[in-house]
């Protein structure tokens, strides 16, 4: 009995050693060695994707730009229509009523978090303790056939319907590619609350010295999922400065 014990005792410390192998930090330094590095990555000022969102079997084409101060916003072009959404100026956050089809202003509690999310570019990772955030290996994961690590970030409080809530995003890692497959959070409002929005992350590719998903789906885990091809990515691109105002100027 005392070597059976021995043994089981030994097993346990060499799984545990096994997740304790590699620490948030070699993991996230790893990442972004393996996909360009930190200096090639802090000197990044913003980037412009052509994509393809698939709905129902209809592509729908977006232009997605992302820039270091903050502004963003989302173009997609639907049946002859221009349609902007996501689009935020640093202090403005504002979308295009699909019905109306006229620029609408979100709430302060959008635009809030909205500023919040600004701190992500050009990752989540990047300088994660210098945002404020914190990261924990939680262990290892088999996810989609493909031996991963498992980590949770924790970001800043977000506001959902005047209540402060945590923002908690658990991360995969392929344990060969050192990159990021899939990330999965909790929906926090909407018709969906509750459940766990899935994001998976595949096709890297290199653009200009840095490595980038070129396919993603999203949705409900468990659920029907929407897929998202990059066609395009430009690296630190113009931008027509008036796509970000909002129209009227008020």
């Amino acid at each position: 009995m005392k070597l059976i014990r021995s043994l089981l005792i030994l097993l346990l410390a060499t799984m545990a050693s096994a997740i304790n192998a590699q620490s948030v930090d070699e993991i996230v330094d790893a990442y972004f060695e393996n996909t360009g590095g930190k200096g090639n990555w802090s000197q990044l000022k913003g980037i412009k994707m052509n994509a393809k969102l698939n709905q129902g079997g209809l592509e729908i084409p977006l232009e997605i730009v992302q820039l270091a101060d903050g502004r963003t916003y989302t173009k997609i072009t639907f049946q002859g229509n221009v349609i902007m959404q996501g689009v935020f100026d640093g202090e403005t956050l504002w979308n295009t009523n699909f019905q109306t089809m006229q620029a609408e202003k979100a709430d302060a509690e959008q635009t809030a978090n909205m500023k919040l999310q600004t701190n992500d570019f050009p990752d989540s990772f990047f300088n994660y303790k210098n945002k404020g955030y914190t990261a924990e290996l939680v262990g290892t994961e088999t996810f989609d056939g493909a031996e991963t690590f498992k980590v949770k970030l924790v970001k800043e409080p977000l506001s959902i319907d005047g209540q402060e809530v945590e923002d908690i995003t658990y991360y995969y890692f392929d344990s060969e590619a050192m990159v990021p497959i899939a990330q999965e959070s909790d929906v926090k409002q909407g018709p969906q609350k509750g459940s766990i929005q899935q994001i998976k992350i595949s096709d890297y590719q290199e653009v200009e010295g840095l490595y980038f998903p070129f396919a993603m789906t999203q949705g409900v885990k468990g659920g029907p999922s929407q897929p998202l091809m990059i066609e395009s990515i430009e690296i630190n691109p113009t931008v027509d400065e008036s796509l970000f105002a909002f129209p009227g100027g008020q």
